[in-house]
């Protein structure tokens, strides 16, 4: 009997737990591989700002999917084929950038969530749908319950609505992005700056007090401060910092010798 895979992010936000991530912004399937290894929840793969395809995306899903890990693509803005492919390759999450409105984040929820709560195309032929190998409606039924949709607010434009933003059905998960939120003021790489925390607090109280599980990105140094807010989905770390923190130290070790 096939059954669809269910998702270890959702089962510790439903539990009251905090849910790992660690992103990826390199296409090979084996950084995934040495993540999922490690114990993370969920890898964060990209299609924003990496020139990743659908065939790269396909590899890091399975790769993360052989270790029971949850595979989160950040998707590109455009048509909903951009947004439901990933996915249709099983994906067992999207985030959608630079949510700007609530009108905006209704046009997210429709075209990604299946009837009753959005209008999102059928086909069960792909990963996600066990190849035509489980019914239409488990597989309609398994999406609305173990798929989540990611939101991410960065601009200042859509805090005047987060709580009409937030009372709409269908957002898993609404995500603070303090780089792009701190750029836009002015303040690059200032993620501490008052207005950025500020921001970051209130993007995290107005979905919680409507039942939204929040989501951002941290750091060692950040980590307690994201808690202390609330926040539950986190990101730290990335492959790209890793290697450009490895490489630099073992730069220093040899500079010494040239």
């Amino acid at each position: 009997m096939v059954t669809l895979r269910r998702s270890k992010v959702l089962e510790k936000l439903r539990a009251g737990k905090i849910a790992s991530c660690f992103k990826t912004n390199l296409a090979d399937v084996r950084t995934v591989q040495i993540a999922a290894m490690t114990g993370f929840d969920c890898v964060w793969t990209c299609m924003e700002h990496v020139p990743n395809d659908m065939e790269t995306i396909e590899r890091q899903v399975l790769a993360a999917k052989a270790y029971d890990v949850d595979c989160l693509v950040r998707v590109s803005r455009g048509g909903y084929s951009d947004y439901i492919r990933a996915f249709e390759t099983d994906a067992a999450g999207i985030m959608v950038p630079h949510v700007m409105s609530a009108k905006d984040a209704r046009q997210v929820i429709q075209t990604t969530k299946f009837q009753p709560v959005g209008r999102r195309p059928l086909d069960g032929g792909n990963a996600d749908g066990a190849f035509c190998m489980v019914s239409t409606k488990d597989y309609v039924e398994h999406s609305l319950k173990e798929k989540f949709v990611i939101l991410q607010i960065e601009d200042p434009e859509p805090m005047e609505e987060l709580d009409e933003i937030c009372s709409i059905e269908g957002i898993d998960i609404l995500f603070f992005g303090p780089g792009d939120y701190a750029n836009t003021l002015g303040h690059p790489g200032e993620l501490t700056h008052p207005d950025v925390v500020k921001a970051w607090r209130k993007t995290a109280e107005i979905a919680r007090k409507h039942g939204l599980f929040t989501g951002t990105v941290a750091s060692p140094d950040l980590i307690e401060m994201v808690v202390d807010m609330g926040y539950q989905f986190l990101n730290i770390g990335s492959d790209v910092g890793a290697i450009a923190s490895y490489a630099d130290n073992m730069y220093k070790v040899i500079s010494k010798y040239l």
